[in-house]
């Protein structure tokens, strides 16, 4: 069914402040930059995955929304799942209670090269999938990858959803989505259980807080962002370079993973590096 995460979506206040700050902690550019009457956007592909940062343009009823939306900050909101064949992945989630609506088609224009792209896709209820905006996806073109110099990032390593309910999100995630249901751990001495879902070479980390007073009921939320780099201790000298706040290089939780913490330039997504010195 579902291939990999082609994209997820941060909905920012300003695209041009994203952009360059996604730049910057990045270490590349944008390979594709998108305006409608309504929104600006620019997407960063790395190897398995891309960020498409979105938003608001001009003052219409969709802008109005991207502008509430990000009073507050910017905002992590969609999962954007690719398939290898939309129309067999709609019936499906039908037959398993997902209720997707109507395939669509959707188009885009890349402002720097004028090159078009062009893809059909469905969306999954937010009530569903637990208040996590979901599409499904099949394009034309996937886009492709800068190629990385030594200190950017060359993937996404985890993306981290906390949850109250990890029954709910086992059976969303695992049984109904069918995406592999890798580990199921608790660890008491971060009061924290760990549900891990892999997907074309990215976890997906479910989180469930132990101890906390949690309603079930209560929607889950994409949380923070783990970029793999294969050469750390140059990842962080750029981004100190840069004038950004980071920490020192320590041991991952990962075995055989050391990781740093970056700390602004994030569009306030809370955010690790990482490099694996054994697999």
């Amino acid at each position: 069914m579902i291939t990999s995460l082609d994209h997820f979506v941060l909905v920012c206040p300003d695209i041009e402040t994203a952009t360059a700050d996604y730049q910057i902690l990045l270490g590349e550019d944008p390979v594709w930059r998108a305006e409608t009457a309504d929104t600006a956007s620019s997407v960063f592909a790395v190897v398995n995955t891309a960020i498409e940062l979105l938003a608001p343009n001009g003052d219409g009823e969709i802008a109005a929304k991207l502008k509430e939306m990000t009073k507050d900050g910017a905002v992590l909101t969609s999962l954007v799942y690719r398939s290898d064949d939309l129309a067999q992945d709609h019936h499906e989630m039908k037959r398993r209670g997902l209720s997707p609506d109507a395939i669509s088609e959707g188009e885009s224009t890349n402002e720097d090269s004028g090159a078009n792209r062009s893809w059909q896709r469905f969306r999954v209820p937010d009530q569903v999938m637990a208040g996590i905006k979901t599409f499904i996806l099949q394009t034309d073109a996937p886009l492709v990858a800068a190629h990385p110099s030594p200190g950017s990032v060359t993937a996404l390593d985890h993306l981290v959803i906390n949850t109250p309910n990890p029954e709910r999100a086992v059976a969303n995630y695992g049984a109904r989505l069918g995406l592999r249901f890798a580990r199921d751990r608790t660890a008491e001495q971060w009061k924290t259980r760990f549900l891990f879902f892999r997907l074309g070479g990215l976890t997906l980390e479910v989180i469930n807080r132990l101890g906390e007073d949690q309603n079930p009921d209560d929607p889950d939320h994409i949380w923070g962002l783990t970029w793999e780099t294969d050469n750390l201790a140059a990842a962080q000298a750029r981004l100190k370079n840069a004038g950004r706040d980071v920490s020192e290089i320590r041991t991952g939780r990962k075995p055989g993973s050391e990781v740093f913490t970056v700390r602004n330039g994030t569009q306030d997504v809370p955010t690790l590096f990482i490099a694996h010195t054994s697999r």
